[in-house]
């Protein structure tokens, strides 16, 4: 099983970017996958996620009404478009996926998840 996270990159506050993770060797439309991310210095913080293929994202409240989770179970991949970036939003962003349906207390939680992928910085200017 592998995870490929990709599309970050440098942008000046308030622009644009889009996140995508694409997994292969097996399916994860029955799985929880998400997105972190970690800043110099700071523990990994829980960004978006949905608990299963059709389910609602669930997202840190930093990230409300600027971020958008979306998956494509077809394709096996999910995305975090995010836009009007701050620079408190720079960091090493992670994708990260369950073997199964996690509950959803333990969502946010990155020992819910089981698959990461490789990480892709984010940097916003100011």
């Amino acid at each position: 099983v592998q995870l490929q996270a990709s599309g970050g990159g440098l942008v000046q506050a308030g622009g644009s970017l889009r996140l995508s993770c694409a997994l292969s060797g097996r399916t994860f439309s029955s799985s929880t996958v998400g997105w972190f991310r970690q800043a110099p210095g700071k523990e990994r913080e829980f960004v978006a996620a949905s608990r299963r293929s059709g389910d609602r994202p669930y997202y840190v409240d930093s990230v409300k009404g600027r971020f958008t989770f979306s998956r494509d179970s077809a394709e096996n991949t999910f995305y975090l478009q995010m836009n009007s970036l701050k620079v408190e939003d720079t960091a090493v962003y992670y994708c990260a996926a369950s073997v199964g349906q996690t509950i959803l207390s333990a969502i946010r939680y990155s020992s819910s998840y089981y698959y990461w992928g490789q990480g892709t910085q984010v940097t916003v200017s100011s």
